[in-house]
Parts: C-alpha cells; structure tokens; sequence
C-alpha cells in the first residue's frame, strides 16, 4: 500500500466500522415488529443473525488473507454492496427464509469484508508497534460510534416509517462506505520485520502451534457470545419486564457511547500494561456486572446503568487482542490470523443469539442464558492468564 497519512488511514477505517457495526447493532430494535410482521418466533430471528453471525466469522480468514495480499479498500466496496443488498432484501421478506438469506446470509458475507479485521490490517502498516494499541483502540471506537449514532436513528425511523422502509434508510447509509474506502485502498507493503517472506502456510502452521493462539480463540468466543445475546437479546428482555422499546434502544446507544471511552482506554493500557492481564480483569469484570444487575431490581436506571458498564467492557477486547497476535507473530498477516480468532468470536455469536431466542422460546425465560453469560465470563477470565505475550522465536533478536 502506497503509504498514507496514518491519520487518514485511521479516520477511513473508524468510519467504515463506525457505520458497519453501527447497522448491526440496531438489528435488536427490530426484533419485535419483525417478529409479528412476519409470524416468526424469536428463535427464528435469532437464528437468523446467528447465522449471519457464524458465516462473517467463517469468511474471515479468507477475507483477512485477501486483504493480507491485496489491501482493504476493494474489500470495503464489494462489502457495502453485498450489505446494502441483504437490507433491502430483509426489507421485502415474506417469512423465515427470506429474513434468513437476508439477514443471514447476504449481511453476513457482507460484514465479513468491511469490519475490524479487514481495516485493522491497513491501519497496523501505517502504525508504529508501540502505537499500534492505541489505532487498534481508535478504529474499534468507531463500531461504539456508530452504535451510539445510529441506533436511536433506527429506532427513530422504526417508529415513523415502519420497520421495512427503515431497513431501506440503513442500506443508504451502507453506500458511505464506498467512498471511505479510498482511504484504506491499496496495495499492501511488506511491513519491515524479521520473517517477512514467511509463507501463509507457514504461518498457519507457525500459530497453530503457538497454545497461547488457541487460548486467544477460546476467550473470544465468550466475547462473541455476550455481544450478540445483549445486542439481539437486551431491548427484548426489557419490553418483556415491562419497560418501553425507547428503553433499550437508549441502552444499546448507551452501549455505544460508553464503549468509545473503554475502546480508546484498553487502546491505551494495552500500550503500556500486559495485554492478557487487562483481557482477563476485563471478562471477569463483565460476570461482575451481569450478577449486579440481575441482583437488582429492574428499572429503567439500572438497565441504563447496565447499559453503561457493559458498554465500557464491550469491544475493548479487540485492540487487546489484535495487539496481543500483531505482537506475537507480527503483522505480516495480521488480518489473517486475526480472522481465525475472529471466527471462533463470532461462533460463540452464533450461540449467543440463537440460544437466547431458542431457551425463550422453550421457557418463556432468558434466566438460563443469564447464567451461563456469567459462567462464561469467568472461564474467559480464566483462560487469558497462561498466554505468553513474547514474539515468537522468529522474530526475537538474534
């Protein structure tokens, strides 16, 4: 890649995530009016964004290879293409299948080619190591942004246009990211550091031998099972206790704002602390706050404060661990090796969201996903610890 200004690689990649993760994210709010207005049951919308969850997480270390060899930016395009067709088609769904091709299948190819691990790539090549924390940090900010920014517009537009013309508004918005693109195109170069000529086989094999990248795999599935049942699951929870949609939606974008602040703060820890040390606080912090809240009454304070808590711990475990493989064996194929961990997030994703909806369905209850969220988090916590954070012998000194 032709070398930019590491700012403007930053700011293009931030805004693609921004309005990428942005569109995910109100994907919850329509949980109920799709629900009826297609007869479904919960465990099918569910299912359906588990699938789209399960199938961006199988595409990403093909797409992080892709944009390992051939740069972010036309990735980026066939993305926001593919995504704006799943939401207009999600928009003209009849029934189950359509939502399910929709928002499964085609926004879950979509997303494969314009979140984190296709831009982190192009931003950790304009980035020295000792700020690459930091970026990472930045760029995973944007996917809070968006959250914040456009969740309540979803909302806004469910509410005053119904939920299939606001379907329509989110795929405008989608086509942005078109010409954000510009600014992580390009070829990549070869970073500057010892191995360079490794192969991808090699490197594959060079990771899978590695426990501390298998350790990385199984603490981001419980990330990814906790965001997709709060994020598909939490603006239901709360209408069903009684408390308005408004609720959740100011809880979800609540998610988002706060989520800027943890994302910029472990940006900046990871930098200066130890990478696992901060990831395993980090998951065992999320159990802490999952007992508070269930321990309490349910009132719109305490979800709003959930909410806020939550969101601090939401996607601070990206630029943690991102940084912790681009320090473990370089950035050669960051985007790659990133995607493999990434895949393992968003099976526990698949898991999060459709066993949410499943367990509702059978029970009339989210009391069993609850705990085992909290479970999870400690296991996550647990888990982190035995990583070694060195570089690998290839790229220790001499």
């Amino acid at each position: 890649m032709a070398m930019r200004r590491p700012s403007i690689v930053i700011f293009c990649a931030a805004a693609i995530v921004t309005i990428s993760m942005g569109v995910r994210q109100a994907f919850g709010l329509f949980l109920p009016d799709m629900s009826m207005g297609l007869g479904i049951g919960r465990s099918d919308f569910g299912l359906a964004l588990a699938l789209q969850n399960l199938l961006f997480g199988l595409l990403q270390p093909i797409t992080g290879a892709l944009g390992d060899k051939y740069g972010a930016g036309r990735l980026v395009v066939a993305g926001a293409v593919v995504y704006a067709l799943g939401l207009v088609g999600a928009s003209l769904a009849s029934g189950a299948l359509g939502l399910y091709l929709s928002f499964g299948v085609l926004v879950g190819l979509a997303m494969s080619a314009c979140t984190f691990v296709t831009v982190l790539g192009a931003v950790g090549r304009v980035v020295p190591p000792e700020r690459r924390s930091l970026a990472f940090g930045l760029v995973t900010a944007g996917g809070s942004l968006g959250q914040f920014l456009v969740v309540p517009g979803g909302q806004l537009m469910i509410a005053e246009l119904g939920w299939r013309m606001a379907l329509i508004g989110l795929a405008g918005l989608i086509s942005v990211m078109v010409i954000l693109s510009l600014g992580v195109a390009g070829r990549p170069q070869l970073p500057a550091e010892s191995g360079r000529d490794q192969s991808v086989r090699d490197a594959l094999r060079e990771a899978s031998g590695e426990r501390s990248f298998w350790l990385l795999n199984a603490g981001f599935f419980v990330c990814g099972f906790h965001i997709a049942f709060i994020g598909t699951h939490f603006p239901a929870y709360l209408t069903d206790k009684g408390l308005s949609l408004a609720t959740g939606a100011n809880a979800l974008a609540l998610v988002g704002l706060f989520n800027i602040a943890g994302s910029w703060f472990f940006g900046i820890m990871g930098d200066r602390w130890s990478k696992k040390g901060l990831l395993a606080g980090l998951y065992a912090a999320r159990s802490a706050v999952m007992l508070a809240f269930l321990a309490l009454p349910l009132t719109p304070v305490t979800a709003l404060a959930f909410a806020g808590a939550m969101g601090f711990l939401w996607l601070g475990t990206v630029p943690l661990t991102s940084g912790l493989i681009g320090g473990i064996f370089g950035i050669r194929y960051l985007s790659m090796l990133y995607g493999i961990v990434f895949l393992s997030h968003q099976v526990g994703s698949f898991f999060g969201a459709w066993s949410a909806g499943l367990m509702f369905d059978l029970t009339g209850s989210y009391d069993s996903i609850w705990t085992a969220s909290v479970a999870l988090g400690l296991f996550a916590a647990l888990v982190h610890l035995p990583i070694r954070e060195a570089p690998v012998a290839r790229l220790q000194p001499a």
